[in-house]
């Protein structure tokens, strides 16, 4: 059963899975509408694009937003975030809400953190993480962090076309779905656990995507979700390998927040980062990422989660190294991939299963 198997993605024996036919925007929507109410005080932080997008999503809906604005480059700064709830004497705030990885930037926060300020300020709110590119390929547990409603997309670490939210909620959550009052129809938890269990969905669902998540599911059970996580962080470290070869710098400079989904690259000044994804694309088929909103033309992305190894990794690399040497930077040709080879080469081990090979 492809909805109990979703439990693993979110690492929890707790919390109830549902399926959308739909994006992770409308879990975004379905982690709102199903819990809060018009008025309702949200405490959220902004520091990328996908974030900024959720707040103007919540002050559209009603809601009553604090945002914590940090820069891009930056995460969830846990010691903000307990001192506003410290201060909340009443328990007027209703959720805490953070973006776990932000791929505008590169930047993964800390959600165990987060959830101990909520703890040290011993407050009631429920906590709302998007983990959109996070969750499948970075460290997440849902039960053991208290998680409150989570989401994800089928396009990130699951490997599959856009098309799927995959959302998980706790039983506080349940519970705050029959007070909230907040207007909602498709994305309503309630027609689903009403249909679910008997093997159905309240609307017609996307049965090609639905087969195509069983066995994206039972490819990262085989694998293990530990094994997984470390899959995920080894190829980041190549690729981060990558960027000291070429001289450049991370938009996250800070290593607490450097992504194992993606890299984000800053180039220098007088060089349009957008050149680069052209070239890319172009000339050597290769699709990386455009920087988005304030950084666009001052970085670019390269994407490791998902069905990933080291040997498409090299392929992307050589690709970006080509593509910033036809738009014009000084990038002497093997400086990056040479050292994504060597850490990956000296770090190799052999594959499961092959041992005897």
């Amino acid at each position: 059963d492809v909805l109990a198997d979703s439990k693993y993605v979110f690492q929890t024996q707790a919390g109830t899975p549902f399926i959308f036919t739909g994006t992770g925007t409308g879990g975004w929507e379905s982690a709102l509408t199903n819990t809060l109410s018009p008025g309702d005080k949200v405490v959220t932080f902004r520091y990328g694009q996908f974030s900024h997008l959720w707040i103007d999503m919540m002050q559209r809906m009603g809601l009553d937003v604090t945002v914590i604005d940090r820069p891009w480059g930056e995460g969830a700064d846990e010691g903000f975030l307990q001192d506003i709830l410290s201060k909340d004497k009443d328990k007027k705030i209703k959720a805490v809400a953070v973006v776990h990885n932000e791929t505008t930037t590169g930047v993964t926060s800390d959600i165990k953190g987060v959830r101990a300020a909520m703890d040290a300020a011993n407050h009631p709110a429920l906590l709302l993480v998007d983990g959109v590119s996070s969750i499948g390929a970075l460290e997440f547990k849902f039960d053991d962090w208290r998680v409150d409603v989570a989401v994800t997309g089928s396009q990130k670490a699951l490997s599959l076309p856009t098309g799927l939210a995959l959302v998980c909620a706790s039983d506080k959550a349940l519970d705050h779905m029959k007070t909230a009052k907040l207007p909602r129809c498709y994305y309503d938890f309630m027609d689903q656990l009403k249909t679910n269990p008997a093997g159905s969905t309240p609307y017609t669902p996307s049965l090609s995507m639905l087969y195509g998540l069983k066995e994206s599911i039972s490819m990262l059970k085989q694998e293990g979700m530990d094994n997984v996580v470390a899959r995920h962080h080894r190829l980041a470290e190549g690729t981060r390998k990558a960027v000291e070869g070429w001289g450049l710098e991370l938009l996250c400079a800070h290593p607490r927040w450097r992504s194992d989904s993606l890299t984000v690259i800053k180039v220098p000044q007088g060089i349009d980062s957008n050149k680069i994804v052209k070239h890319a694309y172009s000339r050597y088929n290769l699709s990386i990422g455009i920087g988005l909103s304030q950084v666009n033309g001052k970085v670019y992305r390269i994407g490791h989660l998902g069905n990933m190894d080291e040997l498409m990794m090299c392929s992307a690399i050589s690709g970006a190294e080509m593509a910033m040497i036809d738009a014009g930077m000084k990038i002497q040709p093997g400086s990056g991939i040479g050292k994504a080879i060597e850490y990956w080469q000296q770090t190799a081990k052999v594959i499961p299963t092959r041992e005897a090979v």
